[in-house]
Protein backbone atom coordinates (compact mmCIF):
# COMPACT_ATOMS: atom_id res chain seq x y z
CA UNK A 1 0.00 0.00 0.00
CA UNK A 2 1.36 3.61 -1.19
CA UNK A 3 0.82 6.40 0.56
CA UNK A 4 -0.03 9.51 -1.47
CA UNK A 5 -0.10 12.60 0.73
CA UNK A 6 -1.42 15.24 -1.17
CA UNK A 7 -3.81 17.29 0.65
CA UNK A 8 -5.82 16.62 3.22
CA UNK A 9 -8.57 13.77 4.04
CA UNK A 10 -12.25 14.75 3.66
CA UNK A 11 -14.73 12.01 4.36
CA UNK A 12 -17.78 11.94 2.31
CA UNK A 13 -21.15 9.43 3.07
CA UNK A 14 -21.77 7.39 -0.36
CA UNK A 15 -24.94 8.93 -1.72
CA UNK A 16 -25.77 7.27 -5.18
CA UNK A 17 -24.36 4.10 -7.02
CA UNK A 18 -21.19 5.76 -8.51
CA UNK A 19 -20.35 6.06 -5.04
CA UNK A 20 -21.37 2.55 -3.77
CA UNK A 21 -19.19 1.47 -7.02
CA UNK A 22 -16.23 3.47 -5.82
CA UNK A 23 -16.62 1.61 -2.21
CA UNK A 24 -16.90 -1.59 -3.45
CA UNK A 25 -14.04 -1.23 -5.94
CA UNK A 26 -11.48 0.21 -3.66
CA UNK A 27 -10.96 -2.81 -2.66
CA UNK A 28 -9.79 -4.77 -4.96
CA UNK A 29 -7.47 -1.81 -6.12
CA UNK A 30 -6.08 -1.80 -2.40
CA UNK A 31 -5.62 -5.44 -2.12
CA UNK A 32 -4.55 -6.31 -5.67
CA UNK A 33 -0.96 -6.59 -4.97
CA UNK A 34 -1.65 -9.05 -1.65
CA UNK A 35 -1.42 -12.79 -2.94
CA UNK A 36 -3.55 -14.16 -0.05
CA UNK A 37 -6.23 -11.75 -0.98
CA UNK A 38 -9.11 -13.55 -2.44
CA UNK A 39 -11.14 -11.11 -4.78
CA UNK A 40 -15.11 -11.61 -3.81
CA UNK A 41 -17.43 -11.73 -6.26
CA UNK A 42 -19.13 -7.82 -6.88
CA UNK A 43 -22.30 -9.37 -7.31
CA UNK A 44 -22.33 -10.46 -3.62
CA UNK A 45 -20.69 -7.61 -2.34
CA UNK A 46 -23.21 -5.45 -3.34
CA UNK A 47 -25.83 -8.14 -2.23
CA UNK A 48 -24.35 -7.74 1.21
CA UNK A 49 -24.32 -3.43 0.86
CA UNK A 50 -28.20 -3.54 -0.79
CA UNK A 51 -31.47 -3.05 1.43
CA UNK A 52 -34.13 -4.77 -0.13
CA UNK A 53 -31.46 -7.61 -0.93
CA UNK A 54 -29.71 -8.44 1.96
CA UNK A 55 -32.74 -8.77 4.29
CA UNK A 56 -29.97 -7.92 7.41
CA UNK A 57 -31.28 -4.54 6.78
CA UNK A 58 -34.90 -5.37 8.20
CA UNK A 59 -33.81 -5.28 11.67
CA UNK A 60 -30.12 -2.88 10.74
CA UNK A 61 -29.14 0.08 8.97
CA UNK A 62 -25.81 1.23 7.71
CA UNK A 63 -24.22 3.95 6.21
CA UNK A 64 -21.11 3.85 4.19
CA UNK A 65 -18.35 6.33 3.82
CA UNK A 66 -15.38 6.90 1.34
CA UNK A 67 -12.38 8.54 2.34
CA UNK A 68 -10.74 11.26 0.09
CA UNK A 69 -7.25 13.11 -1.36
CA UNK A 70 -6.42 15.27 -3.64
CA UNK A 71 -9.12 14.28 -6.11
CA UNK A 72 -8.14 10.11 -5.23
CA UNK A 73 -10.56 7.48 -3.20
CA UNK A 74 -7.97 6.64 -0.40
CA UNK A 75 -10.11 4.30 2.18
CA UNK A 76 -13.35 3.28 2.98
CA UNK A 77 -15.34 2.32 6.37
CA UNK A 78 -18.85 0.90 6.89
CA UNK A 79 -21.00 2.16 10.09
CA UNK A 80 -24.12 0.02 11.45
CA UNK A 81 -26.54 -0.72 13.94
CA UNK A 82 -28.36 -3.91 14.58
CA UNK A 83 -31.38 -3.39 15.92
CA UNK A 84 -31.63 -7.10 17.19
CA UNK A 85 -28.21 -7.18 18.77
CA UNK A 86 -29.26 -3.96 20.77
CA UNK A 87 -31.79 -6.44 22.35
CA UNK A 88 -29.18 -8.97 23.52
CA UNK A 89 -27.83 -8.97 26.92
CA UNK A 90 -24.79 -6.97 27.04
CA UNK A 91 -22.78 -9.63 29.26
CA UNK A 92 -23.11 -12.22 25.99
CA UNK A 93 -21.05 -9.40 23.98
CA UNK A 94 -23.77 -6.64 22.19
CA UNK A 95 -26.74 -5.34 24.20
CA UNK A 96 -27.85 -2.10 24.74
CA UNK A 97 -26.00 0.86 22.74
CA UNK A 98 -24.01 -0.81 21.09
CA UNK A 99 -23.14 -0.03 17.29
CA UNK A 100 -20.88 -1.96 14.77
CA UNK A 101 -18.34 -0.80 12.43
CA UNK A 102 -16.56 -2.75 9.41
CA UNK A 103 -15.49 -3.10 5.31
CA UNK A 104 -12.58 -1.32 6.53
CA UNK A 105 -9.70 -0.19 3.72
CA UNK A 106 -7.38 2.39 3.76
CA UNK A 107 -4.21 3.47 2.14
CA UNK A 108 -2.44 4.84 5.31
CA UNK A 109 -2.78 5.29 8.83
CA UNK A 110 -3.57 8.70 8.94
CA UNK A 111 -7.01 7.48 6.77
CA UNK A 112 -7.60 4.94 9.15
CA UNK A 113 -7.32 7.30 11.60
CA UNK A 114 -10.49 9.60 9.88
CA UNK A 115 -12.41 6.87 8.82
CA UNK A 116 -12.80 5.04 12.36
CA UNK A 117 -13.59 8.70 13.70
CA UNK A 118 -16.25 9.23 11.02
CA UNK A 119 -18.02 5.94 11.67
CA UNK A 120 -17.92 6.31 15.49
CA UNK A 121 -19.20 10.49 15.12
CA UNK A 122 -22.42 8.37 12.88
CA UNK A 123 -22.98 6.03 15.60
CA UNK A 124 -22.80 8.48 18.59
CA UNK A 125 -25.37 10.46 16.49
CA UNK A 126 -27.77 7.47 16.72
CA UNK A 127 -27.26 7.54 20.37
CA UNK A 128 -24.75 4.66 20.36
CA UNK A 129 -22.50 4.30 23.60
CA UNK A 130 -19.87 1.76 22.62
CA UNK A 131 -18.08 0.70 19.43
CA UNK A 132 -17.27 -2.96 18.41
CA UNK A 133 -15.70 -3.63 15.39
CA UNK A 134 -14.73 -4.58 12.71
CA UNK A 135 -17.95 -6.77 11.46
CA UNK A 136 -18.60 -6.92 7.53
CA UNK A 137 -21.81 -6.09 8.17
CA UNK A 138 -23.34 -8.49 10.66
CA UNK A 139 -21.84 -11.34 13.38
CA UNK A 140 -22.60 -13.98 10.31
CA UNK A 141 -20.90 -12.15 7.81
CA UNK A 142 -17.24 -11.77 8.35
CA UNK A 143 -16.51 -10.81 11.76
CA UNK A 144 -13.28 -9.79 13.31
CA UNK A 145 -9.67 -8.63 12.00
CA UNK A 146 -7.26 -11.17 10.87
CA UNK A 147 -4.40 -10.90 13.23
CA UNK A 148 -1.90 -14.19 12.34
CA UNK A 149 -2.36 -15.97 8.99
CA UNK A 150 -1.44 -13.80 6.58
CA UNK A 151 0.49 -15.96 4.22
CA UNK A 152 -2.18 -18.22 3.12
CA UNK A 153 -5.41 -17.32 1.53
CA UNK A 154 -8.79 -17.70 3.18
CA UNK A 155 -11.41 -20.17 2.49
CA UNK A 156 -14.48 -19.88 2.01
CA UNK A 157 -16.29 -17.22 3.86
CA UNK A 158 -13.22 -15.64 5.50
CA UNK A 159 -11.88 -12.36 5.89
CA UNK A 160 -8.54 -11.11 4.81
CA UNK A 161 -7.15 -7.62 5.65
CA UNK A 162 -3.39 -6.23 5.68
CA UNK A 163 -1.87 -6.80 8.85
CA UNK A 164 -1.04 -3.42 8.66
CA UNK A 165 -4.91 -2.53 10.06
CA UNK A 166 -3.84 -3.83 13.55
CA UNK A 167 -1.85 -1.40 14.65
CA UNK A 168 -3.97 1.43 13.18
CA UNK A 169 -7.18 0.75 15.15
CA UNK A 170 -5.53 -0.30 17.92
CA UNK A 171 -4.09 3.41 17.92
CA UNK A 172 -7.64 4.55 17.79
CA UNK A 173 -8.38 3.35 21.78
CA UNK A 174 -10.18 -0.23 20.61
CA UNK A 175 -9.14 -3.08 23.26
CA UNK A 176 -9.18 -6.88 21.85
CA UNK A 177 -12.81 -8.25 23.58
CA UNK A 178 -12.51 -11.27 21.66
CA UNK A 179 -10.43 -13.69 20.00
CA UNK A 180 -11.77 -16.85 16.45
CA UNK A 181 -9.75 -19.21 15.84
CA UNK A 182 -9.94 -21.26 12.67
CA UNK A 183 -8.03 -24.39 12.56
CA UNK A 184 -6.52 -26.70 10.27
CA UNK A 185 -6.54 -30.37 9.84
CA UNK A 186 -5.06 -33.09 7.57
CA UNK A 187 -8.00 -35.57 6.73
CA UNK A 188 -6.36 -38.07 4.42
CA UNK A 189 -5.51 -40.69 7.22
CA UNK A 190 -8.43 -40.24 9.49
CA UNK A 191 -8.17 -39.27 13.04
CA UNK A 192 -6.44 -40.85 16.16
CA UNK A 193 -7.45 -43.71 17.86
CA UNK A 194 -9.48 -42.45 20.49
CA UNK A 195 -11.89 -40.19 18.12
CA UNK A 196 -12.18 -44.07 16.00
CA UNK A 197 -13.49 -45.67 18.60
CA UNK A 198 -16.12 -42.95 19.72
CA UNK A 199 -17.46 -42.77 16.42
CA UNK A 200 -17.40 -46.91 16.46
CA UNK A 201 -19.61 -47.30 19.46
CA UNK A 202 -21.60 -44.23 18.15
CA UNK A 203 -22.08 -46.48 15.01
CA UNK A 204 -23.78 -49.04 17.40
CA UNK A 205 -25.65 -47.18 19.26
CA UNK A 206 -30.01 -47.78 17.93
CA UNK A 207 -30.46 -44.21 19.19
CA UNK A 208 -28.31 -42.38 16.71
CA UNK A 209 -28.90 -41.88 13.21
CA UNK A 210 -26.61 -39.53 11.02
CA UNK A 211 -28.36 -38.24 7.79
CA UNK A 212 -27.56 -36.47 4.66
CA UNK A 213 -29.59 -33.69 3.77
CA UNK A 214 -32.41 -33.97 1.35
CA UNK A 215 -31.50 -31.61 -1.76
CA UNK A 216 -34.88 -31.89 -2.75
CA UNK A 217 -36.38 -30.68 0.08
CA UNK A 218 -33.74 -27.94 0.17
CA UNK A 219 -35.82 -24.81 1.76
CA UNK A 220 -37.17 -27.50 4.87
CA UNK A 221 -33.87 -28.63 5.70
CA UNK A 222 -32.32 -25.16 5.34
CA UNK A 223 -34.78 -24.21 8.07
CA UNK A 224 -34.51 -27.07 10.50
CA UNK A 225 -30.42 -26.90 10.64
CA UNK A 226 -30.62 -22.87 10.97
CA UNK A 227 -33.48 -23.61 13.67
CA UNK A 228 -30.77 -26.06 15.49
CA UNK A 229 -28.42 -23.54 15.08
CA UNK A 230 -30.46 -20.62 16.21
CA UNK A 231 -30.89 -22.46 19.49
CA UNK A 232 -27.57 -23.93 19.37
CA UNK A 233 -25.70 -20.66 19.39
CA UNK A 234 -28.32 -18.38 21.76
CA UNK A 235 -26.09 -18.50 24.92
CA UNK A 236 -22.81 -17.90 22.50
CA UNK A 237 -21.05 -14.29 22.55
CA UNK A 238 -22.14 -12.08 20.15
CA UNK A 239 -25.02 -13.90 19.26
CA UNK A 240 -28.29 -12.52 17.23
CA UNK A 241 -30.69 -14.66 15.93
CA UNK A 242 -31.36 -15.62 12.53
CA UNK A 243 -34.27 -14.23 11.06
CA UNK A 244 -36.71 -16.42 8.79
CA UNK A 245 -35.64 -13.61 5.76
CA UNK A 246 -31.92 -14.23 6.57
CA UNK A 247 -32.22 -17.88 6.91
CA UNK A 248 -34.30 -17.83 3.44
CA UNK A 249 -31.60 -15.53 1.99
CA UNK A 250 -28.53 -17.52 3.25
CA UNK A 251 -30.35 -20.76 2.03
CA UNK A 252 -30.25 -19.16 -1.41
CA UNK A 253 -26.57 -18.01 -1.50
CA UNK A 254 -25.74 -21.47 -0.64
CA UNK A 255 -27.59 -23.35 -2.71
CA UNK A 256 -25.22 -24.03 -5.40
CA UNK A 257 -22.40 -24.64 -3.36
CA UNK A 258 -24.48 -27.49 -1.23
CA UNK A 259 -23.70 -30.79 -1.38
CA UNK A 260 -26.10 -33.44 0.10
CA UNK A 261 -23.08 -35.61 1.48
CA UNK A 262 -20.98 -32.67 2.67
CA UNK A 263 -23.96 -32.30 5.28
CA UNK A 264 -25.51 -33.98 8.20
CA UNK A 265 -27.86 -34.11 10.94
CA UNK A 266 -27.89 -35.82 13.66
CA UNK A 267 -30.77 -37.35 15.23
CA UNK A 268 -31.58 -38.93 18.74
CA UNK A 269 -34.24 -41.34 19.15
CA UNK A 270 -35.89 -39.83 15.97
CA UNK A 271 -35.37 -35.93 16.82
CA UNK A 272 -32.75 -33.68 14.72
CA UNK A 273 -30.55 -32.36 17.47
CA UNK A 274 -27.35 -31.46 15.57
CA UNK A 275 -25.75 -30.51 11.93
CA UNK A 276 -22.61 -29.88 10.43
CA UNK A 277 -22.35 -28.11 7.00
CA UNK A 278 -19.09 -28.17 5.13
CA UNK A 279 -18.44 -26.57 1.67
CA UNK A 280 -15.90 -26.43 -1.19
CA UNK A 281 -13.38 -24.27 -1.21
CA UNK A 282 -14.71 -21.93 -3.88
CA UNK A 283 -11.94 -19.56 -3.15
CA UNK A 284 -9.81 -22.12 -4.79
CA UNK A 285 -11.14 -20.86 -7.93
CA UNK A 286 -12.43 -17.09 -7.34
CA UNK A 287 -8.58 -15.68 -6.21
CA UNK A 288 -8.15 -15.41 -10.36
CA UNK A 289 -11.23 -14.07 -11.22
CA UNK A 290 -10.82 -10.43 -9.84
CA UNK A 291 -14.57 -10.63 -8.72
CA UNK A 292 -16.23 -10.89 -12.05
CA UNK A 293 -17.43 -13.85 -13.50
CA UNK A 294 -17.48 -12.17 -17.04
CA UNK A 295 -16.71 -13.21 -19.82
CA UNK A 296 -15.79 -16.70 -18.98
CA UNK A 297 -15.10 -17.24 -15.00
CA UNK A 298 -19.05 -18.00 -14.77
CA UNK A 299 -18.80 -21.45 -17.21
CA UNK A 300 -15.54 -22.11 -15.33
CA UNK A 301 -17.52 -21.75 -12.14
CA UNK A 302 -20.51 -23.66 -13.22
CA UNK A 303 -18.12 -26.59 -14.68
CA UNK A 304 -16.51 -27.20 -11.32
CA UNK A 305 -19.59 -26.97 -8.76
CA UNK A 306 -20.91 -29.98 -10.81
CA UNK A 307 -18.85 -32.22 -8.59
CA UNK A 308 -15.60 -29.83 -7.08
CA UNK A 309 -12.58 -31.09 -6.77
CA UNK A 310 -11.46 -28.95 -3.38
CA UNK A 311 -8.11 -29.64 -2.08
CA UNK A 312 -10.24 -28.22 1.29
CA UNK A 313 -13.08 -28.16 2.82
CA UNK A 314 -14.35 -25.69 5.32
CA UNK A 315 -16.75 -26.08 8.06
CA UNK A 316 -17.99 -22.56 8.47
CA UNK A 317 -21.10 -23.92 11.29
CA UNK A 318 -21.88 -26.61 13.39
CA UNK A 319 -24.30 -27.01 16.41
CA UNK A 320 -25.98 -29.16 19.16
CA UNK A 321 -28.76 -28.33 20.69
CA UNK A 322 -28.75 -26.37 23.92
CA UNK A 323 -29.92 -29.37 26.11
CA UNK A 324 -27.75 -31.66 24.90
CA UNK A 325 -24.19 -29.41 25.08
CA UNK A 326 -21.24 -30.33 27.35
CA UNK A 327 -23.09 -34.26 27.27
CA UNK A 328 -21.16 -37.17 25.87
CA UNK A 329 -23.80 -37.54 23.22
CA UNK A 330 -22.73 -34.14 21.49
CA UNK A 331 -19.27 -35.01 21.33
CA UNK A 332 -19.93 -38.20 19.98
CA UNK A 333 -22.25 -36.77 17.32
CA UNK A 334 -19.78 -34.05 16.90
CA UNK A 335 -17.15 -36.67 15.82
CA UNK A 336 -19.82 -38.90 14.19
CA UNK A 337 -20.42 -36.07 11.81
CA UNK A 338 -16.53 -34.92 11.28
CA UNK A 339 -15.83 -38.04 10.44
CA UNK A 340 -18.82 -39.47 8.18
CA UNK A 341 -18.05 -36.38 5.96
CA UNK A 342 -14.15 -36.70 6.00
CA UNK A 343 -14.55 -40.49 4.73
CA UNK A 344 -17.23 -38.80 1.74
CA UNK A 345 -14.47 -35.90 1.18
CA UNK A 346 -11.58 -38.21 0.61
CA UNK A 347 -13.15 -40.69 -1.38
CA UNK A 348 -15.34 -37.95 -3.68
CA UNK A 349 -13.67 -34.51 -3.72
CA UNK A 350 -9.91 -35.83 -3.75
CA UNK A 351 -10.36 -33.51 -0.02
CA UNK A 352 -6.87 -33.61 1.61
CA UNK A 353 -7.33 -30.59 4.41
CA UNK A 354 -10.02 -29.52 6.50
CA UNK A 355 -10.85 -26.10 7.65
CA UNK A 356 -12.97 -25.35 11.06
CA UNK A 357 -13.90 -22.25 12.31
CA UNK A 358 -14.00 -19.52 13.16
CA UNK A 359 -14.37 -20.84 16.89
CA UNK A 360 -14.92 -18.61 20.04
CA UNK A 361 -11.75 -18.93 22.16
CA UNK A 362 -14.16 -19.82 25.09
CA UNK A 363 -15.52 -22.59 23.03
CA UNK A 364 -14.55 -25.03 25.21
CA UNK A 365 -16.60 -27.91 23.17
CA UNK A 366 -15.37 -26.85 19.86
CA UNK A 367 -11.71 -26.41 21.09
CA UNK A 368 -11.59 -29.87 22.31
CA UNK A 369 -13.00 -31.25 19.48
CA UNK A 370 -10.36 -29.76 17.47
CA UNK A 371 -7.68 -30.82 19.96
CA UNK A 372 -9.08 -34.24 19.58
CA UNK A 373 -8.60 -34.63 16.03
CA UNK A 374 -5.17 -32.82 15.92
CA UNK A 375 -6.20 -29.90 14.17
CA UNK A 376 -3.81 -26.64 14.71
CA UNK A 377 -5.01 -22.93 15.02
CA UNK A 378 -4.16 -21.50 11.07
CA UNK A 379 -5.60 -17.80 11.47
CA UNK A 380 -6.77 -15.72 14.45
CA UNK A 381 -9.23 -13.07 14.26
CA UNK A 382 -9.88 -10.11 16.72
CA UNK A 383 -12.79 -8.44 17.42
CA UNK A 384 -12.65 -4.92 18.91
CA UNK A 385 -14.83 -2.52 21.18
CA UNK A 386 -14.37 1.12 22.65
CA UNK A 387 -16.45 3.50 24.19
CA UNK A 388 -17.99 5.79 22.45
Amino acid sequence: MTAHNEGPITIHPVQGKAEKREFVELAYRLNRGDPAWVPPLKGEVYGLLTPGENPWFEHGKAQLFLARRGGRTVGRISAHIDFLALEQPAAQGMGPGTGNWGLLEAEDGETAHALIAAAEDWLRGQGMTRALGPLSISIWDEPGLLIEGFDTPPTIMLGHNSPLYRDWIEAEGYRPVKTLYNYGVEIVDGFPPIVNRIVAAGEKNARIRIRRVDKSKFDAEAKLIMGILNDAWSDNWGFVPLTDGEIAYVGKKLKDIVFEDLIRVAEVDGEPVAFMIVLPNINEKLIDMDGSLLPFNWAKLLWWLRKPKSRTLRVPLMGVVKKLQNSRMASTLAFMMIEFIRRDAVRDYGTQHGDIGWVLDDNQGMNAVAEAINATVNRVYQIYDKPL
